[in-house]
């Protein structure tokens, strides 16, 4: 299943929710950011969730918001440097 198959699943925003709420949430998406996606960018849900010792859900949710922030910002340099010529 691809991320959009997950977010168009009305229980995707109950998962975010539950995974928000985790402790340690802030710091494994830190750390995946960091140092893990640095390593291995194509790192699979099973390769991370294995790797930190996490859920599945918290490592979708974790990919999920770190692959959309990742596009979002490519997204803005490009339109940024268009509007700047």
């Amino acid at each position: 299943m691809s991320f959009e198959e997950y977010v168009s699943n009305p229980l995707w925003a109950i998962l975010q929710e539950a995974v928000h709420s985790m402790i340690m949430y802030p710091h494994h998406k830190a750390y995946t950011r960091d140092v893990i996606l640095n390593e291995q960018p194509g790192i699979t849900l099973k390769e991370l969730a294995a790797k930190l010792g996490i859920s599945l859900g918290e490592a979708m949710v974790i990919l999920f918001e770190l692959k959309t922030v990742a596009g979002k910002n490519q997204t803005s340099c490009t339109d940024e440097a268009l509007k700047a010529k």
